[in-house]
């Protein structure tokens, strides 16, 4: 986690400026990196270059401008800083199997297929919990996405009050974990969300005790923000039996999810944990209760 803050502060610089001249050199200085340092950095805690981060971005923003706005497939290149149509063209097919006039007509032909149809939205994999659910709505978003051709989200529909809370959630055997420190790692963008937002882990034992968590409620998300990557590491101790996470909304608000990873970390990577863990005293004391505080 040593560098996850300048991480952050870099992917919103970038976020910001897609439409603009971006140049490594530039965001390696306000980084306070050298150009090398930086992108060692960069990859190590991302999986791509910057370069390739800023191209994917710049392309996903470029896909929802394809299904969702009239533009011309030149204008959308120049705005996204292509040097013509034609490079455009290679990249987006090269991310996206498809050239972009192509892609167009056909997702928008499988999004309105989709739209039209009644059935009730779900999220293969996940499913929607907390205090107050049905006042929340889970789903597929193919406009607003970080990676590829779409992301999931979280929105409030008719919540009264921050004590609201609703969580999109999965949850797997640990069986493969055992012994390991685990990062659970996804980008996240939020809209005007007032109380709080976050991601969330939590491993529990066969007896459904709590023996790892964190929510983020140390650094948690509110308002508007724009896409970023946030953590969470956890140790997932010897007698773990089920790995819960997922993204947690409370109050009013829309918050987008993408690109979900866990990996190994090794001891090294610090723990986020918030649950205290018990400390086991040497011996026993105070057994006639004649000491006090």
């Amino acid at each position: 986690m040593q560098y996850e803050e300048v991480i952050k502060q870099t992917i919103n610089y970038i976020e910001e400026r897609l439409h603009e001249p971006l140049a490594i050199d530039s965001i390696a200085k306000q980084a306070g990196f050298s150009k090398f340092h930086f992108h060692r950095i960069f990859d190590s805690a991302i999986g791509m270059s910057v370069t390739e981060y800023i191209r994917m971005r710049r392309l996903a923003n470029a896909s929802a401008a394809l299904l969702y706005t009239n533009e011309r497939i030149l204008d959308i290149a120049l705005y996204y800083r292509f040097e013509s149509q034609e490079v455009f063209t290679r990249s987006f097919k090269k991310y996206y199997h498809l050239p972009p006039g192509q892609y167009r007509k056909l997702m928008a032909d499988i999004l309105k297929n989709k739209e039209e149809s009644p059935m009730e939205k779900q999220v293969t994999g996940w499913f929607l919990s907390g205090t107050d659910q049905f006042n929340y709505e889970m789903g597929i978003d193919h406009q607003v996405v970080h990676q590829g051709k779409a992301s999931g989200y979280l929105k409030s529909k008719t919540v009264l009050d921050g004590e609201s809370f609703a969580t999109m959630m999965q949850q797997f055997k640990a069986d493969h974990y055992r012994g390991k420190r685990l990062r659970l790692s996804a980008f996240i963008k939020t809209k005007d969300v007032e109380t709080f937002s976050g991601m969330w882990m939590r491993v529990d034992n066969a007896y459904g005790d709590v023996l790892q968590f964190d929510n983020m409620s140390n650094r948690a998300i509110s308002g508007t923000t724009n896409w970023n990557r946030y953590s969470i590491v956890l140790d997932v101790p010897a007698d773990s039996s089920i790995i819960a996470f997922g993204i947690l909304l409370s109050g009013q608000g829309h918050v987008w999810m993408d690109q979900f990873t866990f990996e190994q970390v090794d001891g090294g990577v610090e723990t986020t944990n918030l649950e205290e863990q018990p400390v086991l005293l040497d011996e026993p004391v105070n057994l006639a209760f004649e000491e006090e505080i």
